[in-house]
């Protein structure tokens, strides 16, 4: 699939500079590649590779040239990457309105507008855009979807499915209970190695979005599941040489080559395991964590104590766990209050 240099540039900006993930920067460029898709629709050109290099190599030269206090606009050209590039919001609001067509979700639809966000505020950080179009832009309203959690009868249920005889098995029930202890998410799950578990503080030390680093704790339940399966790594002949020369380095979970594995195989392991357990195929690692939170505040934890463990930047993105919590309270309201309901 074709895809511009202009666009290149900002993906391996995401990765080099603002330290995304492998996965967050192909969602990124995705939803840009399908901008450019309709770009050259609308304008009845394909992508030419060597005179779209040419054109944003001019941007990037004048763009050096001029001071930061003086970032005269760049004269347009009849590039698709001139045309992207000094697009204005009536531009974009045609694309979002292309969108809208093909009955996107709210959710999809924010999401986007946000990589056209941060895509124009870089090209004109950058100097290869005169202007960044998506300040004229709104990102439409959505209606607050709460987070789905799982009862604690389900994750014993759950945690019991997969095998404590294999070193397979064994893998699966310490990632499981350690995505539930801990809270962390998927991809800092596979991003563990072996030297981040600290055994005498009981705790893990995680890389987080933007490979920021937190110590997260774990409970006894996971540390003892991952002891049992880093026993039996020890003496499968699959994985003992690697695991005797040190676990620096090494991936904690690893797959059954002694890899790391990917977040998508934690996903299908998950799968198989909720079918085997006749529970609800539509859970996914991702409502681990927010059983996590459920959990933690339902029975006393204050907000900032799982902000910092969750890893959330804002208080705020955590603060959607207390509508959960309060519905609980007003259940338990309604059933135990004598003058809660009218008569």
């Amino acid at each position: 699939m074709s895809t511009l240099p202009v666009i290149n540039g900002f993906i391996a900006y995401l990765g080099d500079e603002r330290h995304f993930s492998a996965y967050t920067a192909r969602c990124y460029g995705a939803d840009l590649r399908q901008y450019l898709e309709w770009a050259e629709q609308t304008l009845r050109t394909n992508v030419n590779g060597p005179v779209e290099q040419s054109a944003y190599e001019a941007r990037l030269s004048r763009a050096a040239s001029n001071t930061a206090g003086n970032r005269a606009a760049v004269p347009g050209g009849g590039t698709i990457t001139d045309k992207v590039l000094d697009a204005n919001s009536d531009w974009i609001r045609t694309f979002l309105e292309h969108l809208s067509s093909n009955a996107y979700s709210g959710a999809t639809m924010a999401r986007k507008i946000a990589t056209l966000r941060s895509f124009y505020k870089w090209a004109e950080r950058t100097g290869v855009a005169p202007l960044n179009p998506m300040t004229a832009i709104r990102t439409p309203k959505q209606g607050k979807r709460l987070p789905k959690a799982i009862t604690m009868d389900q994750i014993e249920k759950l945690m019991t499915i997969p095998s404590d005889r294999d070193v397979l098995g064994m893998r699966d029930r310490a990632m499981l209970e350690t995505m539930y202890s801990t809270g962390i998410r998927v991809s800092e799950l596979v991003d563990l190695n072996g030297d981040d578990l600290d055994d005498t503080g009981e705790a893990l030390r995680v890389r987080g979005k933007g490979k920021r680093e937190r110590i997260v704790p774990v409970g006894s339940h996971a540390l003892a599941a991952i002891k049992r399966y880093t026993n039996l790594v020890a003496t499968d002949p699959r994985f003992a040489n690697l695991w005797a020369k040190g676990n620096s380095g090494l991936p904690l979970f690893m797959n059954k080559h002694g890899g790391r594995l990917s977040s998508r195989s934690v996903r299908r392991k998950l799968d198989k395991y909720l079918k085997q357990a006749g529970m609800d195929p539509k859970i996914s690692p991702h409502t681990l964590r927010h059983s996590f939170a459920t959990h933690m505040l339902e029975n006393g934890a204050d907000l900032r104590s799982v902000q910092e463990i969750l890893g959330h930047q804002s208080l705020s993105t955590t603060q959607v766990y207390t509508h959960l919590t309060a519905q609980r309270l007003k259940s338990v309201y309604d059933q135990a209050h004598p003058r809660s309901q009218a008569g």
